[in-house]
């Protein structure tokens, strides 16, 4: 689809939104912020919105209160018409999460909710996680083949399975999430009906999970309890939690949850794959037990070719003026995470990866109140899942052709569909 030009005179503005496009953003984003930082485009939905791409020009809009995240605001019918926002969320009445509302409501839900992601919180989570980690690679290098789809095997299934442990799924219903969450994905760049379809079905499962929850839930809270029995304890006792808010809250953790992990670790690996000086840096500090290569490492990848490219959707409560660009009553506004962290006004040497780069406050996760509230157990899993792939399969390599690999389709996530990787088959267990 060509974007609409802008009115400067350098030109017509880049392709935006095709599959080369997909493959590849940076340089149009970088044409972007030189000559049209705040730029209005018609998205593949068929929805005017404007794109921001300059670092200061984003972290303002992505704190800035007359941006508001409920769609209500948005002056055509759009969100109706299942145009904006997540599929199927309205219909399956799964719309009060914090993703569509703004304070009081939001500053309310996201207190009941953040108790399950406190340091503390996610520090005791840490074995479970490497736990899932190694099980899934003892199973995908099982085969003896040497070979594996890293998506599929591995960067897919541990968010999935972390989240529905945090949550309160049963183990036997988890593989249910899988091909439900499975199918969000494999839609991203699809017709919409395949996920508004395991959405629904998903509301339907945790309505009924609430239910037998809720009639099951102890008097007094047990330690390590679960965040649903946790949501429906805070509901029954006067925090005005109602049964929708906690199925709309357990359903945006878990969709909000999975797949920016799932890109976190697909494309932290792709970009160690694709610079080897970088990736044996990093194997060398852990090989010396130095984890801090590691942390700054994660935030590096997160800022060079994060698992969000675009914020989700903002509009306009007011007229507001953003990098001198007026923007009208009711106009969506979309924050290009991917070209704001690219920002040579804020970083040097911007598509320079440097797993030791310092002087990183990337927007990968957002800024302000909005700020994803499961970035701690994001990073955990991104660390753990890494860390462990390079010790135990210290000679990986990709298995294809970069420029063979395709990219989900879809406006707010960045992702792989396949990474094929290839490995010397190790012994099971960790080394």
């Amino acid at each position: 689809m060509r974007d609409q030009p802008p009115p400067t005179p350098h030109g017509p503005a880049p392709d935006l939104f095709t599959w080369e496009f997909a493959a590849n953003p940076y340089p149009a984003y970088a044409w972007l912020r030189e000559h049209a930082p705040v730029h209005k485009t018609k998205l593949p939905s068929g929805v005017d919105a404007w794109l921001v791409t300059r670092y200061a020009d984003a972290r303002q809009t992505l704190a800035d209160n007359r941006l508001s995240k409920n769609p209500a605001h948005h002056d055509e019918p759009a969100h109706a018409k299942g145009k904006t926002g997540i599929p199927g969320e309205r219909q399956a009445d799964l719309m009060t999460h914090l993703l569509n509302i703004d304070p009081p409501d939001h500053t309310r839900l996201r207190r009941l909710v953040s108790k399950a992601f406190t340091p503390r919180r996610v520090a005791e989570f840490a074995p479970r996680v490497q736990e899932l980690t190694d099980d899934l690679i003892d199973r995908f290098t099982a085969s003896g083949s040497g070979t594996a789809d890293l998506i599929h095997d591995f960067a897919f299934p541990l968010p999935i399975y972390a989240i529905c442990d945090l949550l309160g799924v049963p183990r036997e219903d988890q593989d249910d999430f899988r091909d439900w969450a499975g199918m969000m994905i494999r839609h991203g760049g699809g017709p919409r009906g395949g996920v508004a379809r395991s959405v629904k079905k998903m509301r339907g499962y945790l309505a009924e999970l609430i239910h037998r929850k809720r009639e099951a839930l102890p008097a007094e809270p047990v330690p390590g309890e679960d965040l649903i029995s946790g949501l429906i304890r805070a509901s029954d006792h006067g925090e005005h939690l109602t049964e929708n808010e906690a199925a709309a809250m357990a359903f945006i953790l878990l969709f909000a949850g999975f797949e920016t992990t799932v890109n976190l670790i697909g494309n932290g690996t792709y970009a160690l794959l694709t610079h080897p000086e970088q990736r044996e840096r990093l194997q060398r500090a852990l090989a010396e037990g130095d984890r801090g290569l590691l942390e700054t490492g994660v935030e590096e990848l997160l800022r060079y070719d994060g698992p969000v490219e675009l914020a989700t959707w903002r509009f306009a409560t007011e007229p507001v003026v953003i990098g001198g660009q007026r923007i009208e009553t009711g106009d969506p506004v979309l924050v290009v995470l991917a070209a704001a962290d690219r920002d040579p006004e804020r970083f040097a040497d911007p598509d320079t990866l440097d797993l030791g780069r310092r002087d990183n406050q990337h927007l990968g996760y957002g800024h302000g109140i909005h700020y994803c509230l499961g970035a701690p157990l994001a990073r955990l899993e991104g660390q753990t899942a890494l860390a462990t792939l390079l010790t135990r399969l210290p000679d990986l390599r990709l298995a294809a052709d970069p420029a063979e690999l395709r990219w989900r389709g879809g406006l707010i996530m960045r992702g792989l569909r396949t990474l094929p990787v290839g490995f010397s088959p190790p012994c099971s267990g960790q080394t």
